[in-house]
C-alpha cells in the first residue's frame, strides 16, 4: 500500500490527463496549425484550417499525434498533477485551513517546471508529427507514430534533441499551471467562502472554469514560442536555424507583429486549453472519489 500511495498521484493525473486529451485532440491540432499559419503568412482562420485538413487527411487528420499526446499525458500531467498534490499537501501548515496564495503558486510553477522537462520528448514528437503534414512533400519526416519520430529525433539530433525547446516548454508550463491548478485553488476557496458547498459539483465545475480561462491567458505567449522553436528547421542554403533560442524568437515575432502576436490564435487556444484544463480537473476529481469509493 506505500507503493500505491506514493503512486496514487500521479497516476490519478495521468488518467485524468488521457481522458481530456482524447476528448481535445482534434481541437489541439487545429491550435498548431493556426500558431504555425500565423508565423509563416499563411491562414489563422481556424474554420479554413479545419476544412484544410478535413480535405487533406479526413477525420483521421484530426487525431495525428494522438499516440504521443497520450504519451505526453501520461508523463507531463501525471508528473504536475501529481506533484502539486505532493507539494501542496507538505506545504500547508497544521495550523492552515487553506494555503496562502504564495504557497500555492511556487507548488504550481515548481510542478509544472520538473514535469515539462520530463514530457518534454513526448511533446516535441507531438509538435513534429502535427506539423509534418504541412511541409513540402520533399521536406516531411514521413514519421509513422510516437515511436518513430521519437527515434529519428534522437537519430538525427541527438539524444538531447528530444529536449529542443525544453526551456520554453518549461516556461509555459509553469505559466500553464500557474494558472490552472493555482487559480483552481484560489476559486476553490472564493466559491467555498461565497457560500457553495465545499465538494459539490457547482464548486468543482466552476472552479475549473475560472482556472480554465487564466491557464490559458498566462501561457499562450511561451506555448506560441515553444512552437515555433521546436519546429523550425534549418535554412537549405545557409544551414541556420531561424531563431537563435526562444528569447530571440519572441522578439522577432514582436517585432514582426507587435506583442498582441504572441496571443496570436487565443480563440482557438481557449477552446482547446479552457475545456482540456476543465475536463482534467473535473475528471482528477472522480478518479479520486472512485478510489475512495474502492477504498484504495
Amino acid at each position: 500500500m506505500d507503493v500505491w500511495a506514493a503512486c496514487k498521484p500521479f497516476v490519478t493525473g495521468s488518467m485524468s490527463g488521457m481522458i481530456a486529451t482524447c476528448c481535445i485532440q482534434p481541437v489541439d491540432m487545429i491550435k498548431v496549425r493556426v500558431q504555425i499559419g500565423g508565423a509563416e503568412g499563411g491562414s489563422t482562420n481556424p474554420f479554413t484550417v479545419a476544412g484544410t485538413i478535413m480535405k487533406n487527411d479526413g477525420i483521421g487528420g484530426f487525431y495525428k499525434g494522438l499516440g504521443a499526446g497520450l504519451t505526453r499525458q501520461v508523463v507531463y500531467t501525471g508528473a504536475r498533477l501529481g506533484l502539486y498534490d505532493i507539494f501542496t499537501a507538505r506545504a500547508k501548515s497544521p495550523e492552515e485551513k487553506s494555503l496562502p496564495f504564495w504557497k500555492v503558486t511556487a507548488c504550481a510553477l515548481s510542478a509544472g517546471g520538473i514535469a515539462a522537462v520530463l514530457g518534454n520528448p513526448a511533446d516535441l514528437a507531438l509538435i513534429r508529427m502535427q506539423a509534418d503534414t504541412m511541409l513540402p512533400p520533399a521536406e516531411r519526416r514521413n514519421y509513422t507514430g510516437v515511436g518513430h519520430a521519437l527515434t529519428s529525433i534522437a537519430k538525427g539530433e541527438g539524444v538531447m534533441g528530444l529536449f529542443a525547446g525544453s526551456g520554453p516548454t518549461a516556461t509555459r508550463a509553469m505559466a500553464l499551471n500557474f494558472g490552472m491548478l493555482g487559480f483552481n485553488t484560489l476559486a476553490k476557496d472564493w466559491l467555498a467562502q461565497a457560500g457553495v458547498e465545499k465538494g459539490s459539483t457547482v464548486q468543482t465545475f466552476g472552479a475549473s472554469a475560472i482556472a480554465g480561462f487564466f491557464a490559458s491567458f498566462f501561457s499562450l505567449p511561451f506555448d506560441y514560442v515553444k512552437t515555433q522553436v521546436q519546429k523550425m528547421k534549418p535554412d537549405p542554403v545557409t544551414g541556420e536555424m531561424p531563431y537563435k533560442g526562444p528569447i530571440d524568437c519572441a522578439m522577432k515575432q514582436v517585432q514582426a507583429g507587435g506583442i498582441t502576436k504572441l496571443w496570436t490564435g487565443f480563440p482557438t487556444y481557449y477552446v482547446r486549453i479552457a475545456p482540456h484544463a476543465m475536463i482534467t480537473l473535473l475528471a482528477q476529481d472522480q478518479v479520486k472519489k472512485m478510489w475512495q469509493s474502492m477504498g484504495v
